[in-house]
């Protein structure tokens, strides 16, 4: 793919090298597109790519050059077009209707992309630059960093759901994962933090940092596999309505549920679609694209749970302090976006130590997506960014194999709807131990 890993510029690398580098990655998962690729919305939860490469533009144009008085806009409609639910900033296309626009078409957009990164590295490289511009421009950088894994994520949909069901990356990538030796790792009562409050970047949803009581538990050493997962399809995991939530169960008969998203087959003969083609699913490989839903049936199955939120980020914060590592040092290492194999595979840290906590899926907690205590949404319009959609979803932690590395931390929250199921999302179980 041509994409490398932002964590050797971390320390030195100027606002704008950061600047240019997030965008030209954005540019590089766009090139194995053709333009009837880029138009494609294949259901409202999706965005079309070529709206994706807009919106992350118009984000800077409207929040750091328009404020900073840096030339007029490229084009005073797109501002309607391409915003996405900033209210106080003005209406909005219906997300629903992205795919209706063929015009402006993406040579357009293209050019947009241009003129905004000419004014933005005009602006960053000049001695004028605000520190609230500073602020807003890696706030952005960060965003369009979630726009990378959406794109991703929204494509592999639209060229699944396609007559030629086509591929994202011809490339043979798959190497039949290693059996993985499970343990469960156990963890201490106690009061502690969590959350973020810096020096380093967090989204407002992560603060403040704040002390919670964990009791006694234990997590499984790594993700649930396909292997495993199929073992509750075969014992009728659907059809029990019983192991299932109600709105779940409900899902599943509306949607026709029979197995994760992108798998065709039936009986023991399963095949997956995947980002670099169709294959067999593999039994040793993380089980992907679930819904919270699934996720929490299958633990239920197992005669386990799914971990809390803040379980989760104790254990990972726990689980690095006893291997004496920092977390960016896992992530740089970790199956994301960087190795350009959309596909999770299964890590191994060897006995006593929780693999995968980095990247390869999401995983689904069994946390609502509420705020912490004491938080307070950023001010003005960028405080509808996170804030407002605290109702009716949950959070996953970790990341995934389409995650930009240098976007995630063990603080970071990712939310769902608990059906959705289109995005690298999996599951870790949980138990008691007191």
């Amino acid at each position: 793919m041509g994409i490398t890993s932002i964590s050797t510029l971390q320390t030195d690398a100027s606002l704008a090298e950061r600047y240019e580098f997030v965008r030209a990655t954005t540019d590089a998962l766009r090139a194995p597109l053709s333009p009837e690729d880029c138009v494609v919305q294949s259901m409202t939860d999706c965005s079309p790519t070529k709206w994706h490469l807009a919106h992350t533009t118009w984000f800077f144009e409207e929040f750091v050059l328009s404020g900073a008085g840096r030339g007029a806009r490229f084009d005073e409609r797109f501002a309607y077009l391409f915003n996405s639910y900033y209210t106080q900033i003005g209406d909005r296309r219906p997300r629903h209707s992205r795919g209706l626009m063929t015009r402006p078409s993406l040579e357009s957009v293209l050019e947009y992309r241009s003129h905004v990164d000419e004014r933005m590295l005009d602006l960053l490289s000049s001695d004028r630059l605000s520190e609230e511009a500073a602020r807003i421009t890696g706030i952005g950088l960060q965003h369009e960093q979630q726009h990378q894994e959406l794109l991703l994520t929204d494509i592999r949909h639209a060229l699944w759901c396609g007559a030629a069901c086509e591929c994202y990356d011809e490339s043979d990538r798959h190497e039949l994962a290693e059996v993985a030796e499970r343990s469960w790792i156990e963890f201490e009562a106690g009061l502690l933090w969590i959350g973020c409050d810096g020096p380093d970047f967090c989204y407002d949803n992560e603060q403040p940092a704040h002390k919670v009581f964990l009791k006694p538990f234990a997590l499984d050493s790594h993700p649930v596999t396909c292997g495993q997962y199929l073992e509750f399809m075969a014992d009728d995991g659907y059809g029990r309505e019983h192991l299932w939530l109600d709105e779940g169960a409900a899902a599943v008969r509306a949607e026709g549920w029979e197995a994760p998203m992108y798998w065709v087959g039936e009986g023991d003969d399963w095949r997956i679609s995947t980002m670099h083609g169709e294959r067999g699913v593999d039994p040793n490989e993380p089980v992907t694209n679930l819904s919270f839903f699934e996720a929490e049936a299958y633990a239920r199955w197992a005669g386990a749970r799914l971990p809390t939120e803040a379980e989760w980020e104790a254990a990972c914060l726990r689980d690095l302090e006893r291997a004496a590592v920092s977390w960016r040092e896992v992530v740089t290492t970790a199956h994301m976006l960087e190795r350009g194999h959309f596909h999770p595979t299964m890590p191994s840290l060897g006995p006593g130590r929780l693999a995968g906590m980095f990247g390869g899926v999401w995983e689904w907690t069994r946390s609502g997506y509420d705020p912490y205590p004491g938080y307070a949404a950023e001010p003005g319009a960028l405080g509808e960014y996170n804030g407002k959609f605290m109702s009716g979803q949950y959070v996953l932690r970790g990341g995934s194999c389409a995650t930009p590395a240098d976007h995630i931390r063990p603080t970071y929250r990712n939310f769902f709807h608990p059906t959705k199921r289109w995005q690298f999302s999996g599951l870790r179980l949980a138990k008691d131990t007191a």
